[in-house]
C-alpha cells in the first residue's frame, strides 16, 4: 500500500466510524484461545474477524479477500506495529499529541445527541421553506435576575398581553413599553425572517402561531417577549445582484444630498440610453470593492440585506434587468438582477444545517439535553450541605466580574466535595476557580445567588461532558475499537515512512540499481502516435475531419447575434442579455477563441460596424476576457442579409485550441455521438484494433461506429529509459524494500497460528 493510499484509508475509517451511532456495551466474554501469537502478543479470532470485515477490500476494491488470504496481511501489519512499539514510537510526544488530536476530534461526534441534532435539522429546513413577518414587545429582565424580579416581569408581560387581547394597538404598545431600543421607530416590527435569523425561542413561537395571534410570554436572555405574527409567505430563495451605489451622508447638508441624487439619476439615465453597465458602475459607484467586478455582490436571502435593496432585488423578474434608484441608509442604489435561485434540497443543505443547529441559539437546547442525559447516566451524587457552605460566597462583585473567593473568610475548599460523578469527587476549590476564570460583568438586576447557581450548573455540565469523554473507551466498544485502529495506524504510518516510503523516494542510487537489475519489466510495446475519431455516421465523421484540419478548430457553435438600431453602436439592455451569454461561454471554456464580426447597412457610416466590434471587445476586456482570445473582423456592408435588420449586427463564431472542445460540441445534442482521442496507442487498444498498423490516414467501420485515424508514426517496441520508468520503478522499489524489511521482522517476531481457531475462519 502506498503512503497516500494509507492516509486516505485512515481518514476514511475515522470519518465513517465517527458518523455511526454507538453500539451497546457488550458482555464480557469468557477467555478463548488466541488465533495468533506474535512474539509476546496474542490476537483473538474476534479481533481478526473485525479487522477482516473492515479491510477485506484493501487490495482490490472489486473482489474481497478470503479470510485465509487476509491472514498474511493482518500478520504483517501487526509485526510492523510491534516493531514500532519496540522502538518506542508510541511513547514520543509527537505520537501522543497526534493521538490526542484524533481522539478529541472523534469524541466530539460521540458526545453529540445525533437524534436531537437530526430532529432540529429537519425542523429548521421545514421552517426555511417559509418566511414569517412578526412583531414583538420585550419586557426586560436579566436571565440571572432574582426569582422575585423574574416573576414580576412575567406578570407585567401577562398584563400587557391582556390589553393587547382587548384590542389595544400592538405597534403603539411596543413603542411605549418595549425595552427593545429599536421599538420606538419600528413599533416592534421584526420584518420578515426565517430559520436562524432570530433567537430560537422567538423563532419557535413565530412559526407556531397563526397570523394575527399573540403568544404567551417567551423567555430569552433579555427578558419576556410577546410575539405577534403579521404575515407568512413562501421562501423567495436566494438572489444575486450587482449594484451601483452613490453614498449619502445622513448628516450631510441638503446640497450634498441633492448632489448624490443628481449623480444617481445621471447614472440611471446613461443606462436607459444603452450605456454598458460595467462602464457606468466603474464611473459612478462609490462601492470600491464591488465596482471592480461590475458591482457584483454575494448571493443573499431574506433578512441578509437592508430591506429596501432586498425588496428591489426580489421585485426584478428578468436577469440583467435593473431597478430605478433606491434609497437606503447607505445612499442611492441601482439594483441589477444577476440570478435567482430557489431554496436548495434538504440533501444539499443538511450538512450545513447540522453545523448551524449546534452553533446558533439551538445549541443551548442540545447542551441542556446532553447535561440531563449524562446526569441520569452517571447518577450524580450531590452534597447539599457542602453547597450551603460554598453558596454564602456569592456577593455583589459577581455582577461586576471582579469576584474573588479569597477575599471571603478563608477555608480549605480543597477538602469540600460538592458532588461525585461515578467514584470521582469534585472539590469546591475547582468550582471556585472555575467561577473566577469564567466570570464577566452582568446586568445590574442580576442576582448574585442566581449567577452563582448558574455557574454551578455549568460547571457540573462541563464536568459530566469531560467525564463522558474520558470514559468513552469503557462505555463505547465501537469507539474503543476505532481508537485502537487509529493508534496502530499512526504507528504504521510512522514506521513505513521511515523504513519504506522515504527511503524509496530519496534513495536515487537504489532506484537506479533496482532499474538496472529489472530492466526487462519496463518496456513500451509497439505504439502508434495518432488521432482517432469515432462518429455515429459518415457525414458527422467527415465534418469532424474537416474541423480538425485547421487549428484553432472552428466549432459548430455560435452565440446569439447582437442587433443594433440604425446608426447606433451603443451597448444597451437589448444587447446585454446576449453579451452576458457570450461572456459565460468564454468564462467556462478556457481554450475558446471568439471571432467577433461586425456588419452595417449600406446607408450607415463606414465606421459604424468597426465601432460595434470595438464596443463588444471593450465589454469582454472589462470582464477579464483577454484580447488574445478575441479575433476582430469588420465586414462593413459586405455580405448583405435578406433581413434588413440583420445587416446591423455583430455575430460570433467560436474556435478552440483543444480537440476536447470539438468533441464536446458534437456531443451537446447527442451524448456519445463523437469520440476523439489522441496520443500513443498500443496494438491491443480497442479503439485502434480496426486499423492497419501503418502511418497515414485510414477509415474503418465496426459495431455501427464510423472510424477515422490519422497515424503520424509507428514506434517499434523499446525499453523505457530510467526517467520514463521512474514512477513504476519507485513503486516496485517500495514493494521490494517492504518485502525485505518484513522478512527481517518475521525472524524477530516469530508467528504461531492456532490451527483450531484457523479452522473456524475457514468455516
Amino acid at each position: 500500500m502506498s503512503k497516500i493510499q494509507f492516509h486516505i484509508g485512515l481518514v476514511t475509517i475515522s470519518l465513517v466510524s465517527a458518523c455511526k451511532t454507538s453500539a451497546p456495551p457488550q458482555q464480557t466474554a469468557t477467555e478463548t484461545q488466541p488465533l495468533l501469537e506474535i512474539g509476546s502478543e496474542r490476537f483473538s479470532l474476534d479481533d481478526y474477524q473485525d479487522s477482516y470485515n473492515k479491510n477485506k477490500f484493501a487490495s482490490d476494491s472489486t473482489k474481497a479477500l478470503t479470510p485465509e488470504e487476509y491472514l498474511s496481511l493482518y500478520t504483517d501489519l501487526k509485526i510492523k506495529v510491534l516493531q514500532a512499539k519496540s522502538e518506542g514510537k508510541d511513547t514520543t510526544l509527537d505520537y501522543r499529541e497526534e493521538i490526542t488530536s484524533y481522539r478529541d476530534q472523534l469524541a466530539k461526534n460521540q458526545l453529540v445527541d445525533k437524534e436531537l441534532v437530526e430532529k432540529l435539522t429537519n425542523e429548521a429546513y421545514n421552517r426555511l421553506k417559509q418566511e414569517v413577518r412578526a412583531s414583538h414587545i420585550l419586557v426586560g429582565v436579566s436571565e440571572d435576575a432574582s426569582p422575585a424580579d423574574t416573576l414580576e416581569a412575567h406578570r407585567a408581560a401577562i398584563a400587557l398581553r391582556g390589553r393587547l387581547e382587548e384590542g389595544t394597538d400592538f405597534g403603539d404598545m411596543a413603542a411605549r413599553f418595549s425595552k427593545d431600543p429599536a421599538a420606538k421607530t419600528t413599533k416592534g416590527d421584526l420584518g420578515y425572517f426565517t430559520a436562524f435569523q432570530t433567537l430560537y425561542p422567538i423563532e419557535t413561537a413565530a412559526y407556531a402561531l397563526p397570523v394575527g395571534k399573540i403568544s404567551q410570554p417567551v423567555r430569552t436572555k433579555a427578558g419576556y417577549h410577546l410575539i405577534k405574527v403579521n404575515d407568512r409567505r413562501s421562501n423567495r430563495g436566494m438572489v444575486r445582484i450587482a449594484h451601483i451605489m452613490v453614498k449619502v451622508d445622513t448628516a450631510g447638508t441638503s446640497a450634498q444630498k441633492e448632489s448624490a441624487k443628481v449623480r444617481i439619476d445621471e447614472a440611471y439615465s446613461q443606462l436607459q440610453n444603452g450605456a454598458d453597465w460595467n462602464m457606468v458602475a466603474d464611473k459612478y459607484s462609490d462601492d470600491r470593492e464591488s465596482r471592480k467586478n461590475g458591482g457584483l455582490l454575494p448571493i443573499f436571502g431574506i433578512g441578509q440585506m437592508v430591506p429596501e435593496i432586498e425588496e428591489a432585488a426580489f421585485a426584478l423578474t428578468r436577469a440583467q434587468s435593473y431597478s430605478k434608484p433606491v434609497l437606503t441608509i447607505y445612499g442611492w442604489h441601482i439594483i441589477r438582477l444577476v440570478e435567482k435561485r430557489p431554496i436548495e434540497t434538504f440533501a444539499n443543505m443538511a450538512p450545513m444545517l447540522r453545523k448551524k443547529v449546534v452553533t446558533d441559539s439551538r445549541g443551548k437546547v442540545i447542551e441542556q439535553a446532553n447535561a440531563k442525559r449524562l446526569r441520569e447516566k452517571y447518577a450524580v451524587q450531590e452534597g447539599a450541605d457542602q453547597w450551603k457552605l460554598v453558596a454564602v460566597l456569592a456577593d455583589s462583585t459577581l455582577r461586576t466580574g471582579k469576584w474573588d473567593y479569597q477575599r471571603a473568610v478563608s477555608a480549605d475548599w480543597s477538602t469540600v466535595t460538592l458532588f461525585h460523578i461515578g467514584q470521582r469527587p469534585y472539590e469546591a476549590l475547582s468550582f471556585l476557580n472555575y467561577v473566577k476564570r469564567k466570570q464577566a460583568p452582568r446586568p445590574k438586576d442580576a442576582s448574585p445567588e442566581v449567577i452563582f447557581r448558574r455557574f454551578y450548573n455549568d460547571y457540573m455540565a462541563d464536568a459530566l461532558t469531560e467525564y463522558e469523554k474520558e470514559h468513552l473507551e469503557e462505555t463505547n466498544p465501537e469507539f474503543r475499537s476505532l481508537m485502537n485502529e487509529i493508534r496502530e495506524g499512526v504507528l504504521l504510518s510512522q514506521i513505513m515512512e521511515e523504513q519504506v516510503w522515504q527511503r524509496s523516494l530519496s534513495d536515487s542510487t537504489g532506484q537506479r540499481n533496482f532499474y538496472e537489475k529489472n530492466k526487462e519489466r519496463y518496456n513500451y510495446p509497439a505504439r502508434a502516435l495518432a488521432t482517432v475519431v469515432a462518429a455515429k455516421d459518415t457525414q458527422t465523421l467527415n465534418n469532424v475531419k474537416k474541423t480538425l484540419a485547421t487549428s484553432p478548430y472552428k466549432l459548430e457553435r455560435k452565440s446569439k447575434e447582437l442587433l443594433f438600431p440604425a446608426n447606433s453602436a451603443e451597448i444597451g439592455n437589448e444587447q446585454l442579455d446576449a453579451l452576458n451569454d457570450l461572456y459565460i461561454i468564454m468564462e467556462k471554456n478556457a481554450d475558446y477563441v471568439v471571432e467577433i464580426a461586425g456588419y452595417r447597412s449600406a446607408d450607415e457610416p463606414e465606421i459604424t460596424s468597426s465601432t460595434r466590434v470595438r464596443n463588444v471587445v471593450k465589454y469582454l476586456n472589462a470582464r477579464n476576457i483577454p484580447i488574445l482570445r478575441i479575433i476582430e473582423k469588420d465586414y462593413g456592408s459586405f455580405r448583405q442579409s435578406a433581413e434588413p435588420e440583420r445587416n446591423r449586427r455583430v455575430a460570433f463564431q467560436f474556435y478552440s485550441q483543444s480537440k476536447n472542445d470539438v468533441e464536446k460540441v458534437y456531443n451537446t445534442d447527442t451524448p456519445g455521438a463523437v469520440t476523439i482521442r489522441e496520443g500513443y496507442f498500443p496494438k491491443n487498444d480497442p479503439l485502434f484494433s480496426s486499423f492497419k498498423w501503418q502511418a497515414g490516414e485510414q477509415t474503418a467501420n465496426t459495431s455501427g461506429a464510423f472510424l477515422w485515424a490519422n497515424v503520424a508514426k509507428i514506434d517499434p517496441p523499446r525499453p523505457k529509459t530510467f526517467l520514463e520508468a521512474r514512477g513504476s520503478v519507485i513503486n516496485d522499489y517500495q514493494k521490494e524494500l517492504e518485502k525485505q524489511w518484513v522478512g527481517r521482522l518475521q525472524e524477530k517476531f516469530p508467528v504461531k497460528v492456532n490451527a483450531q481457531e484457523l479452522e473456524k475462519i475457514k468455516r
